[in-house]
């Protein structure tokens, strides 16, 4: 069991829990409840920064495209993109596949929350600036490019599920041993750890704080794994992060996600 904060539909607030990530339940009012039968709300309330490349095995991929004009060579810097309000979603509500568009990409990344204002944080004190962690799928619509901002493919509505906890950061551990895993329809499709980040958690905050303040309860996404799942209308996709705990949510079409969201 790991401590670990809740939002309930309606509520402003978060509820403290006690969870067991062995069997995806919280400990809640003396109960123990699953976000399968009973619904959170999204853990998360601030901004969520997307971060690019920033696995080894992303970026290797990258490479070559990398070192052409006009960059000609990696990136110096975390290369950020934001995830907007419109894309939160929660444990277990639907993600929308867009009319002529075959596929989307399930993106596993660990969330992490932040629990005061940084500003200009070094690298050794960057962890006390971190309230706890949580599971987010970062969906996206294929693309090749990663040279403009891809807010079609990555700003939809509902595109950022996240949740169903955020897991206090001391009981989460060392956030650089964490593995990841990805099922659709129960099958293992992808398997990672964040020990391959090219920036650890610790140099990410204190480099994007360096140009940015990070405010309470915004969410820096770690990145995505190198190739990430491709997944269709009527999948189920569960995202495993070790210490945090699973989030799974299912892809209907677009038509069927309208429906649902007007009820």
């Amino acid at each position: 069991m790991v401590l670990a904060k809740v939002k309930l539909p309606g509520s402003p607030v978060h509820k403290e829990i006690t969870a067991d990530l062995q069997n995806n339940k919280a400990e809640l009012n003396g109960q123990l409840i699953s976000p399968d039968s009973v619904p959170f709300d999204t853990p998360v309330t601030g901004t969520v920064y997307g971060t690019l490349l920033n696995f080894q095995g992303a970026l290797e991929k990258m490479k070559d495209q990398l070192n052409d004009p006009p960059y000609k060579g990696e990136p110096k810097a975390p290369i950020l993109y934001i995830k907007p309000a419109n894309t939160l979603a929660a444990y277990g509500s639907p993600v929308p596949l867009p009319e002529n568009t075959e596929y989307l990409q399930a993106g596993a990344c660990l969330g992490i929350v932040i629990g005061k204002n940084a500003t200009r944080v070094s690298e050794t004190e960057a962890l006390e600036y971190v309230s706890g962690y949580t599971v987010v799928n970062d969906i996206s619509i294929p693309h090749d490019s990663f040279f403009r901002p891809a807010i079609k493919e990555k700003c939809r509505d509902g595109f950022c599920p996240a949740g169903p906890w955020i897991v206090n950061a001391a009981d989460a551990g060392d956030p650089g041993k964490l593995g990841i895993q990805v099922y659709v329809n129960g099958e293992l499709r992808q398997e990672n750890n964040t020990e391959n980040l090219v920036r650890s958690v610790p140099r990410l905050i204190a480099e994007v704080t360096g140009f940015m303040t990070l405010r309470k309860g915004d969410v820096l996404l770690a990145g995505v794994p190198e190739d990430p799942p491709l997944v269709k209308a009527g999948d189920e996709v569960k995202i495993v992060i070790e210490k945090i705990g699973q989030l799974k949510n299912e892809i209907v079409l677009e038509k069927q996600y309208l429906e649902e969201v007007a009820k």
